[in-house]
Parts: structure tokens; C-alpha cells; sequence
């Protein structure tokens, strides 16, 4: 999904995102960023974004995406640490 598409979904029920919080500046994943910068996961390219990011339903089906991708998420993102947050929550600055 667009970041420019969030206002299509349904306001009525959750929505979870894969967040990453960068570990250091200029991190490999996200040149040039600072230490602890927020990032959504992308899911084609399986790296930081603040433009497209995957959605999911629950928060069990975006750990069930978690463990299904691990190793691209691990080579693409090295020594982050990945969470599922609710979009809403994470677009407001509160997750």
C-alpha cells in the first residue's frame, strides 16, 4: 500500500504495519538517517519506508508475515528490530 492510499481503508477497524526503528545513524538499511528514525516496511523490496508499506488485519498476520520473511527482513534491515504497531496509532506519532 501508498501512504497516499490510507484514507481508503476502513476507519471502523484496525489496520497493523510492520514498524523498524533504525539502529544507528546513517544506518545501512536507510542512508543517512538518525539513530532511533521510524520507518514502515516495505514489503516488495523488504527494506525502510515511509511511502509504501504492507498492511495487515491483525496483529497475528503480521507476525505470521514476520516469520515467513525473516531472512529477507534480516538481510535487508540488519540489526533492526521489527514490531507490528497499529497504523493509526504509528501514523500519529503514538507507536
Amino acid at each position: 500500500m501508498h501512504r497516499s492510499q490510507v484514507d481508503t481503508l476502513d476507519p471502523r477497524r484496525p489496520h497493523w504495519a510492520l514498524a523498524v526503528e533504525a539502529p544507528s545513524r546513517d544506518w545501512i538499511a536507510a542512508p543517512g538517517c538518525r539513530p532511533h528514525a521510524r520507518f514502515l516496511v516495505d514489503g516488495i523490496s523488504m527494506a525502510p519506508s515511509r511511502e509504501r508499506f504492507e498492511v495487515f488485519d491483525s496483529r497475528a498476520d503480521c507476525l505470521t508475515w514476520i516469520m515467513a520473511h525473516r531472512r529477507e527482513l534480516s538481510e535487508h534491515m540488519p540489526g533492526a528490530k521489527l514490531h507490528p504497531v497499529p497504523l493509526a496509532d504509528w501514523l500519529l506519532g503514538l507507536a
